[in-house]
């Protein structure tokens, strides 16, 4: 059939060159293939759901943010005819104040003070 193309007639060594090629060919696919799927299972997955997470976590806090504001903006006005701007300011302002120092106080509790995991 090869004559009838006008193709000479492939030698055993030829034959077997092209099947070691094709053999190289078909692993090097493979393993092309194996860590692709690899690297977007271990890597670009997780890293996909951190970005997820931390964006979520900053909306988060731009909301909780943004309700603190109108609740205090809500306390001023409700409370500053009520006990006088003067006092309404100064509780406002320590209350903000102590919530943040127990907020560092919670935070530092938890950090890890250069120990191991056991040290709880």
């Amino acid at each position: 059939m090869a004559e009838l193309e006008g193709e000479k007639p492939r030698t055993g060594y030829e034959q077997i060159v092209d099947a070691v090629a094709d053999l190289l060919q078909t692993a090097s696919d493979w393993l092309r293939q194996e860590a692709e799927s690899t690297v977007r299972e271990k890597v670009v997955l997780p890293l996909q759901k951190l970005g997820i997470t931390l964006a979520a976590a900053l909306a988060a806090a731009a909301l909780v943010i943004l309700g603190i504001l109108f609740v205090c903006i809500g306390l001023l006005v409700f409370l500053g005819p009520l006990l006088g701007w003067h006092v309404t300011l100064w509780g406002m302002g320590g209350t903000l104040l102590l919530g943040a120092l127990a907020c560092l106080v919670v935070m530092y509790r938890n950090m890890d003070k250069g120990g191991g995991a056991d040290d709880v």
